[in-house]
């Protein structure tokens, strides 16, 4: 559906939102060590990248459960996906929100497929639009494109970006906001449009679910039993639909057997909300990388 945005000048547009790159996170492992996860078992809810997860943890010594809770499919229908690319072509943005990596990734997908002569377009318009990023994975994929975030969130979350963009002058200014699966994440549109903003979200991808209810009613029993030394959640969507299978109190009552490990604080808070307290998150860089080096630091044990 077309969004008609008021035309508006850009040449005022990197003053006005203030300079500054996006802060790289240190995502890197340290040298394998002596120290391993033998006689460990983690359980991983992880899906898109279960294999590469799971074997950091195996290098290790672990005995890793796969049990995803969730795979990540195109939006059904692309065509609302591919009006936001075009009007991003087109130059209707003055800024761009980017909330996850994976929706960067998928908005370029879907022009691979159905409209691969707006690439360059689509590229050249996102270079120029003042780029705001939630967290160290979106600007991964800007770089990987040649491209660096203008404003990184100062905390990976909704409130981040919020917090980052409160002090700026946002009247009449058209913004972008890629969104992670259906989720409408009306406090940050809201927030654009109570400072004077025009939004347009895109949502370029969606969760189904994976494994099915017996397996993570299996899983949930073998947590319960104390047969898992720790369970790491990669993504909020993940323990919702723990949840929605084996309700609220049982997967808090479970959970309570292991350490529960989070990527971010994202996953982090949703695992407060629900009276879950996470005992492990990486400190600086939210990605599978040092979210296995927490869990070696926590569980490792040296050979004797």
């Amino acid at each position: 559906m077309a969004i008609a945005f008021r035309v508006k000048r850009q040449r005022d547009q990197k003053h006005r939102f203030g300079g500054g790159q996006a802060r790289r996170g240190a995502g890197s492992m340290p040298p394998m060590s002596p120290v391993s996860l033998a006689g460990r078992t983690i359980a991983i809810p992880e899906a898109r990248a279960l294999e590469i997860f799971a074997g950091l943890l195996e290098r290790r010594g672990a005995r890793v459960i796969r049990c995803p809770m969730l795979a990540i499919h195109d939006a059904p229908d692309p065509a609302p996906v591919l009006d936001w690319c075009r009007a991003l072509a087109g130059g209707q943005f003055d800024a761009v929100i980017l909330l996850t990596g994976e929706g960067l990734r998928r908005l370029l997908g879907t022009l691979e497929r159905y409209e691969p002569a707006l690439r360059p377009a689509f590229l050249a318009a996102l270079a120029r639009a003042y780029k705001i990023t939630r967290g160290p994975k979106p600007a991964q994929v800007l770089r990987e494109c040649g491209l660096t975030a203008d404003l990184a969130a100062p905390e990976a979350t909704t409130r981040g970006v919020v917090d980052a963009l409160s002090s700026r002058a946002l009247g009449g200014w058209r913004m972008g906001v890629q969104l992670y699966g259906t989720e409408p994440n009306l406090a940050l549109t809201e927030f654009l449009r109570s400072a004077g903003a025009l939004v347009w979200p895109v949502a370029p991808y969606v969760y189904a679910d994976a494994a099915d209810e017996q397996a993570v009613r299996a899983l949930l029993e073998q947590v319960r039993a104390g047969q898992i030394d720790a369970i790491a959640f990669t993504s909020t969507a993940q323990l919702e639909r723990l949840v929605s299978i084996a309700g609220e109190e049982q997967v808090r009552g479970a959970l309570r057997h292991t350490l529960v490990a989070a990527v971010g604080p994202v996953t982090a808070s949703a695992l407060r909300r629900r009276g879950i307290e996470p005992q492990l998150t990486p400190a600086a860089s939210y990605f599978l990388k040092p979210l296995t080096a927490a869990l070696l630091r926590a569980l490792g044990t040296a050979p004797p």
